[in-house]
């Protein structure tokens, strides 16, 4: 079972927007997952968030650089950035993230996608 968790144990239900950035020579780069109205910050939840965790078979990936935004004063979302520094890092967190994905019933969306699906209709990209 692949899944997010922001307390041990408990599973994010909240899919976030996960978008990928990478340095230009491909070796380093970050994940910027966001979750809106997550589950984790419901009054009832379990108390601090220390770290997020994000689960599979192979084990286990984790970030500490997890942040809430807030909106008149109230906590509306989390962000939290996972960060690879080299190829064989960013090659399991993709192996996480197709898991995620499919275990999920979700796709990949590329800068391309995102662009054509951006273009009014009869309007596309001419290459």
């Amino acid at each position: 079972m692949t899944a997010i968790q922001f307390f041990r144990g408990v599973d994010e239900p909240v899919i976030p927007d996960i978008r990928l950035t990478r340095s230009r020579d491909g070796r380093t780069g970050q994940a910027l997952f966001v979750f809106e109205e997550p589950a984790a910050l419901a009054p009832e939840s379990m108390g601090d968030i220390t770290g997020m965790f994000l689960l599979d078979e192979e084990g286990e990936l984790v970030t500490r650089e997890v942040k809430a935004r807030f909106v008149n004063g109230r906590a509306s979302a989390i962000e939290a950035t996972y960060t690879w520094k080299n190829e064989v890092d960013f090659e399991r967190f993709m192996r996480f993230a197709e898991r995620y994905a499919d275990g999920h019933g979700l796709g990949f969306a590329g800068q391309d996608d995102e662009a054509a699906a951006e273009a009014p209709e009869g309007e596309s990209d001419p290459a």
